[in-house]
């Protein structure tokens, strides 16, 4: 049975009092084995991505995701919005493997990948470490009159913040409209794009006030996924989990005292140092038991191994863990749930590689002019069509044809051949004409086709509207 400090710890979350106003959260700075692991990985991480939007392939921005132009690169593969498809069978490939990530590791993708994490707890919080100092001497600065040291220290790290916070906005900015455009921007000066100057300001603002006073209150109420955890986790879960039956015992958790038998008063190893509660990042108490404000970040596992190490107790009191391997003993398992969860997942990723393979190098679209009836003679019908060639590699096509495939007739192109360059899209108009002795309906539906000299490699298909009755 675990220990509780209070019975009512999950009424509310860690960073609300009794009074229910904001209980600020000041963790002390982490530092072990997990830690250096976090900072290598969360370094890298950083580097990919400030680095992604300036990246090139074969002339694409590495990723993109212009919504206002329609047009997404990912890794460097142009996608548009007829490949709109694809998007959402990546994206939902994407809840699935989180879903199941969590099904087995908890919200461990908070704690080690997360950017919003990455960013406070390995730049922001390294920052305000550097000159506030540690979480005794913040506590301190924020309790104590606004003095020049106060002052000085606040504005300093406030100003850092913000430049920080607006170097973010930046980067995001490239992600959505393209790095070459904001260089241009950048280049031609702010006073030429005051627009995009002021939204620059107002993301940076948002930022700063994230990373300088939200804080950890972003994963614990505005995160979606931390509520998901609530449904997603089982027993079957490795977390980060206190072991109560070796941390308890029989008589519960005690303070060091020298000399002391604690093995034969019933005392387990816990020695309530409070260094898990004082080092983690949202403020919980790790011994209540899996919480719903826990990000999996290991800063208790490290806390409480040096612990345990400097009295000369076993490391892993805390540790990463199932409810089921700490109660019962039990070794992870793929259940049944985990398995769907596998079987489902590589069924989508199987889906999307045959569709990519499939995927043809030109998107062709083909329909009638709108409001524009056909026209008639004695012997043909003619009907006005507009066409739309979307280039998807980068590759540049020169003198493209469109022909009819399946129907008789004459197929005319306003311009004559059509040049189509890389990753663009190019419009146009065409007529078709067909002898009436050659239609069997008042709508045949045409394949046309998109040619580069005699190889074929596009088509697609539209309806030839005629008259109702044919002589």
């Amino acid at each position: 049975m675990i220990n509780q400090d209070k019975d009512n710890f999950r009424d509310s979350i860690g960073t609300i009092n009794e009074d229910g106003d904001r209980n600020v959260i000041y963790p002390k700075k982490p530092k072990g084995i997990y830690y250096k692991y976090r900072t290598l990985i969360s370094w890298v991480l950083l580097v990919a991505l400030v680095s992604a939007p300036f990246i090139k392939i074969n002339g694409n921005q590495f990723l993109l995701f212009n919504v206002l132009k329609g047009k997404y690169n990912i890794f460097g593969q142009p996608f548009w919005p007829q490949d709109f498809y694809l998007l959402v069978i990546s994206m939902l490939i994407g809840v699935v493997f989180v879903i199941l990530f969590t099904v087995i590791f908890g919200r461990i993708f908070c704690g080690w990948i997360c950017p919003q994490t990455i960013f406070m707890e390995m730049v922001f919080r390294k920052i305000e470490y550097l000159i506030e100092g540690d979480r005794s001497k913040q506590i301190k600065l924020d309790k104590q009159a606004w003095n020049t040291e106060k002052v000085l220290k606040k504005s300093s790290k406030w100003f850092i913040f913000y430049i920080l916070s607006f170097g973010i906005a930046n980067v995001f900015l490239a992600y959505f409209i393209g790095s070459d455009e904001l260089l241009k921007y950048i280049f031609e000066g702010p006073s030429n794009h005051i627009d995009i100057l002021i939204k620059l300001g107002v993301f940076s603002l948002v930022f700063f006030f994230v990373f300088a006073w939200f804080r950890e209150q972003v994963c614990i109420i505005a995160c979606p996924y931390g509520r998901l955890q609530g449904v997603l986790l089982d027993d079957n879960s490795v977390v980060v989990a206190y072991d109560y039956n070796r941390g308890e015992s029989e008589e519960g958790r005690s303070k060091l005292r020298k000399d002391e038998d604690r093995a034969d008063k019933g005392f387990g190893d816990c020695i309530d140092c409070k260094q898990c509660v004082h080092v983690c990042p949202t403020g919980i108490d790790i011994r209540n038991g899996t919480q719903l404000e826990c990000i999996n970040c290991t800063a208790c596992i490290d806390a409480c191994d040096e612990i345990m190490d400097t009295v000369g107790f076993e490391k892993g009191l805390i540790s990463y863990a199932s409810e089921n391997n700490i109660a019962k003993g039990e070794k992870f398992k793929f259940n049944l749930r985990i398995k769907s969860y596998v079987v489902v997942l590589s069924l989508m990723i199987i889906a999307l590689v045959t569709l990519l393979f499939l995927r043809s190098d030109i998107e062709a679209t083909v329909l009638r002019l709108p409001g524009q009836m056909f026209t008639t003679t004695e012997t043909t019908v003619t009907n006005v069509y507009t066409f739309t060639l979307v280039n998807k590699t980068v590759t540049n096509f020169k003198d493209l044809q469109i022909k009819l495939i399946t129907q008789k007739g004459f197929l005319k192109v306003i311009g004559g051949k059509i040049s189509l360059d890389n990753n663009k899209l190019t419009e146009g108009t065409i007529f078709i004409t067909i002898d009436k002795k050659d239609l069997s309906s008042s709508k045949v539906e045409l394949e046309v086709g998109i040619y580069q000299g005699d190889k074929l490699i596009e088509t697609t298909t539209t309806n030839f509207p005629s008259p109702l009755r044919i002589n």
